[in-house]
């Protein structure tokens, strides 16, 4: 599976000017301090620990990439972030994978599949050219070992149990032998997005929804990276893999670095210090403008996989009955959630907040995949339309008090308290056009911008929140997480639930679907599904942003992008890019360390012409997309 959007960010630093000084000896405080600043912008936050920070000029190429998230884990019965599961697919094989050009199943741990004629029983032949990093053969006895854990532990079925949910048995016969019998037949079967695992490493492993997969190193797999080095919420390091059955890598190495401030992460991409920027997902319009002409700098603009949307409280359950968390009682009336949909203009936020590097949102699938993506026919479509939201309102009970403001039924005035990421622009901006175009209607709104937004919403304590799923071509995880099976068994539990929606009509569509081989047909129920999801008003899909990436000529030669023709490099459904990436001819590795020395006498001559000229000196970092936040 590939992943949510409840990643975890930071404030932005806000820095305070430091006026010019005379003394000699304030003026050397000053550079110092300046350096303390300077470095504060660039560094990612908790700083690599000196084993992580060796430059890269010991003949190796490495392949330095910025990211916007933190790892939330490296276990991945438990991960469920994009950074993570990227990651994850770097790791370890799965039994198939997804072709670059079209998607359509190809070889991965398994060379081919078959089903029985009642398509209960599957049989898969595993290679026998992949082995462990640690010498060891991979064997089917490792993928029926990784299910059968899946089928028989909570813990180790917290991230992908739903691939798991239909099988009864799942055994190994010989090495290159798996077999898995089916409750009943299931279409994903060359779609499992789960990562096989060694079982002489995992089968040690005692409490899984609590094991990371972090306290040694290298860490064991068999897919084209092998992890070699971590830091909560700074690095992961990995080398190449040069027994990887399809080849091994062209970079020695890959780092993902986590910056806590994207605009300092497209500073580092010009100054060389990284290869590529991937966002938080994708650079900002403003960013991605800035960066287009550079010298030495590509900007990848392309379709992207993802949804951006804003999801609804439907009153947060577990699968035991019992109800918890505070969402508004409102938002249980479908027409107060389709008034809501009818009152957000999504080409004001395609125009405005992401300046036209994404598409209006309609179905729940991107259309970048087209077998499934949906629109609703022009009697069905929820457009803007502010006078019939209110009159929906109207109609609901929720009418204005003498002050102009919607009421609930307990008398007081509505205010939406409204999830969002703190460090994301986009949700911040698209939270003032919300403020806005539902002040309108008399509803009060409070944008709850959090650098952790997980704990509440897991805990069902908030009205709305901003929401996104990087989609797979085959759409099966996305649609699971909106079933009544994916609640949590108990409040205390964590389910697999998106926000808790539990739907009768739809959960018996997404049943049909799983079952349907034919690929028509299937289609057509997980459009039916896209159809039921926007009725209810549960799931506001407003946009499908492009993938905007970049990432440096003089370092990097040639990348696949996925689809090849127009697609995204960072988040891919498989590890192409990574694998694929050739180092520039005459180009040289992102370093993982400045030089002080440089940085210090730069900063002193600044300061001197500063001075000299009886000028301020003012350090401010740059402006972000819009100014909204």
């Amino acid at each position: 599976m590939d992943t949510h959007d409840r990643y975890s960010q930071y404030d932005r630093t806000k820095l305070t000017p430091v006026r010019s000084l005379r003394p000699i000896r304030l003026l050397l405080a000053a550079a110092t301090a300046a350096l303390t600043l300077t470095a504060a912008l660039t560094t990612p936050l908790n700083p690599a620990p000196q084993r992580a920070q060796a430059a890269a000029d010991d003949g190796k190429d490495v392949l330095t990439v910025a990211v916007a998230q933190s790892v939330d884990s490296l276990s991945p019965f438990l991960a469920t972030r994009l950074v993570s599961t990227s990651i994850h697919r770097l790791m370890y094989e799965y039994l198939t994978n997804y072709d670059p050009k079209d998607n359509h199943a190809v070889p991965g741990l398994a060379t081919k599949w078959e089903p029985s004629a009642d398509k209960l029983t599957w049989t898969y032949t595993i290679r026998d050219n992949s082995k462990w990093s640690d010498g060891k053969q991979a064997t089917a006895e490792d993928a029926a070992w990784t299910f059968n854990k899946m089928m028989t532990d909570e813990g180790a079925a917290t991230a992908n149990g739903s691939f798991v949910a239909n099988f009864r048995k799942v055994t190994a016969p010989s090495p290159t032998k798996l077999v898995i019998e089916l409750k009943k037949p299931q279409a994903t079967m060359a779609a499992l997005d789960v990562p096989i695992v060694p079982k002489h490493v995992w089968e040690n492993v005692g409490d899984f929804s609590k094991f990371n997969n972090d306290k040694t190193f290298p860490i064991v797999g068999n897919g084209p990276f092998v992890i070699t080095d971590y830091a909560p919420d700074s690095f992961v390091r990995l080398k190449a893999n040069t027994s990887f059955w399809r080849g091994a890598p062209k970079f020695d190495e890959l780092v993902f670095r986590y910056y806590k401030d994207q605009d300092a992460a497209v500073a580092a991409l010009r100054k060389g210090e990284v290869s590529f920027v991937a966002g938080a997902p994708a650079l900002t319009p403003a960013q991605a403008a800035s960066l287009k002409g550079e010298e030495n700098i590509k900007v990848n603009d392309a379709p992207g996989r993802r949804f951006y949307a804003l999801a609804t409280n439907p009153g947060a359950r577990a699968k035991n009955g019992e109800k918890f968390g505070d969402g508004h009682e409102s938002l249980l009336d479908q027409k107060v959630r389709q008034a809501l949909f009818m009152a957000v203009d999504r080409k004001t936020i395609i125009d405005r907040v992401f300046q036209g590097h994404a598409v209006e949102g309609e179905g729940y699938i991107p259309p970048r995949f087209s077998t499934y993506h949906w629109k609703p026919t022009d009697g069905q479509k929820l457009s803007y339309a502010p006078d019939k939201a209110s009159q929906l309102l109207d109609q609901a009970g929720y009418k204005k008090n003498a002050d102009g403001k919607r009421v609930g039924k307990d008398g007081k005035p509505i205010n939406y308290r409204i999830l969002c990421h703190a460090t994301d622009p986009q949700d911040k901006a698209v939270g003032k056009y919300l403020q806005e175009w539902w002040g309108e209607l008399g509803i009060g709104v409070t944008l709850n911008c959090l650098d952790n937004v997980t704990d509440p919403w897991l805990a069902g304590e908030y009205d709305l929140a901003f929401d996104g799923w990087s989609v797979n071509p085959d759409p099966d995880f996305v649609l699971s997480i909106h079933t009544c099976a994916a609640l949590p068994a108990t409040p205390k539990d964590t389910g697999a639930t998106d926000n808790f929606i539990c739907d009768k009509q739809y959960d018996e569509l997404y049943e049909k679907q799983l079952a349907e081989y034919d690929p028509a047909k299937r289609a057509d129920l997980v459009k039916q599904m896209e159809s039921r999801l926007y009725d209810t008003g549960y799931m506001n899909v407003m946009a499908y942003p492009n993938a905007v990436e970049a990432y440096r000529t003089d370092q990097i030669e040639s990348i696949m992008t996925m689809p090849q023709d127009a697609g995204n490099i960072y988040g891919q459904d498989g590890y192409w890019g990574w694998w694929s990436a050739t180092p520039a001819a005459d180009g040289e590795a992102a370093s993982e360390e400045s030089s002080s020395a440089g940085v210090i006498i730069g900063i002193v001559a600044g300061v001197v012409v500063l001075a000299g000229a009886g000028a301020f000196f003012t350090m401010r970092r740059r402006a972000t997309a819009e100014d909204r936040e």
